[in-house]
């Protein structure tokens, strides 16, 4: 899960993360949102990678990115447990009780 946190600790990551919301992008589409180096680039889809977060596919020359949801997904249900944050199914919510 640690591998996960430090790739979001990153705004270029996170905003990576936003765009492959709508589907699958080449390495050099979503390079083209950022003003960094190829280099730069590199390094944030490996940490990406490695974290499992992505997908990556060779089409060609293309390397094609796409999410895994479920791994963030993962991460995020780990840490709200961690600091007693996930949702409570068992308890039904009543609005009403509470006016």
């Amino acid at each position: 899960m640690s591998q996960v946190f430090k790739a979001l600790s990153d705004s270029t990551r996170r905003e990576v993360l936003k765009l492959l919301r709508s589907g699958p992008l080449s390495a050099g589409e979503l390079a083209s949102h950022f003003d960094v180096s190829k280099p730069t680039m590199s390094v944030h889809f490996r940490v990406l990678r490695e974290a499992g977060l992505v997908d990556v596919e060779r089409d060609g020359k293309l390397m094609i990115y796409s999410l895994r949801m479920s791994v963030l997904e993962e991460a995020l249900m780990g840490f709200a447990q961690t600091f007693g944050m996930a949702s409570r199914t068992d308890e039904p919510e009543n609005e009403e009780s509470e006016q």
